[in-house]
């Protein structure tokens, strides 16, 4: 059964009342009011120019690097003025660790009391799994909480919908073999859309994972300040750049993905890359620095 989310704007407020990135300075850029009454779905319109510009991104990105456009999968989201860009939005990928995005949820939803009474060894092997991507922490809470309750929890969130390309999936424990459930699209052990995705963190900026307190819980632990960012894809190339990033990453053999939040002077957008080539990483380096220079 779905959750019972607080009306947008409700949430909205109460996400705003208790935002921020523990052991970071705060926030330099204000969402859009409206953002708490935006839904992105299968009919979400794209904002035209900036589809525009985030082809000829992708387009020439993938010139460089001799890459197809069926190697690379890309989305934006401006959260100052909704705009919205997709290059093959619903194309299931194998998703390497971007799925464990999915466990953080399924721990937060079957159990609501973390919210407000998390033990401090918890969150810190959550963000081991989240900021770290460490598989044996995946693990430990897939095999707690099992499979199917967390594929069950992220598809009642609407996160997977096999008759529109698939999406979110967790059917594998990370770095351990045994049990298996396969995606029903793409037959992946893990898998993830690019729109879907965007969703994920689009709700979780809107306060709407769980409720505002498991959010805002949530999004700290993808901070998690005293684990240090692995200087890959997108962080590398957001370097030395005046912005906050929160993110889950992903690479296995040439699958390498990224999907982040990124905060700022002049910006606040929700960024996913999910590419197949050996040349992934350095196409996402260029793909958050381009991005990050056409919405700043």
């Amino acid at each position: 059964m779905a959750p019972r989310w607080l009306p947008p704007l409700l949430c909205g407020l109460a996400w705003l009342a208790g935002l921020g990135l523990s052991g970071c300075t705060s926030r330099t850029a204000v969402m859009n009011s409206s953002v708490f009454h935006y839904h992105l779905d299968y009919s979400t319109p794209t904002d035209p120019r900036l589809q525009r510009d985030l082809e000829q991104i992708d387009r020439r990105l993938r010139e460089r690097w001799g890459m197809t456009p069926e190697q690379t999968a890309v989305g934006v989201l401006d959260l100052r003025t909704l705009r919205l860009a997709m290059v093959n939005p619903d194309r299931e990928e194998y998703a390497a660790s971007v799925p464990k995005i999915g466990i953080l949820l399924a721990y937060f939803q079957l159990h609501p009391a973390a919210a407000t009474h998390l033990a401090p060894e918890t969150r810190h092997e959550l963000g081991l799994m989240v900021k770290a991507s460490d598989n044996a922490m995946a693990a430990k809470f897939s095999r707690e909480l099992g499979l199917k309750p967390i594929q069950d929890v992220l598809n009642s969130y609407g996160f997977y919908d096999a008759a529109r390309g698939g999406g979110l999936w967790v059917g594998k424990h990370y770095g351990q073999g045994g049990e298996r459930h396969g995606s029903p699209v793409g037959d992946n052990s893990h898998a993830a859309t690019v729109r879907q995705v965007l969703r994920y963190f689009l709700l979780l900026e809107q306060g709407r994972l769980v409720s505002p307190a498991a959010s805002k819980v949530m999004r700290d632990i993808f901070a998690s300040p005293d684990l240090p960012h692995d200087d890959i894809k997108f962080v590398r190339g957001l370097a030395g750049r005046p912005v906050q990033i929160i993110r889950k990453w992903g690479s296995w053999e040439d699958w390498l993905h990224d999907a982040a939040v990124v905060t700022g002077a002049g910006r606040h957008y929700i960024l996913v890359g999910l590419t197949h080539h050996p040349r992934g990483d350095e196409y996402l380096t260029a793909l958050v620095q381009s991005v990050d220079e056409l919405l700043r």
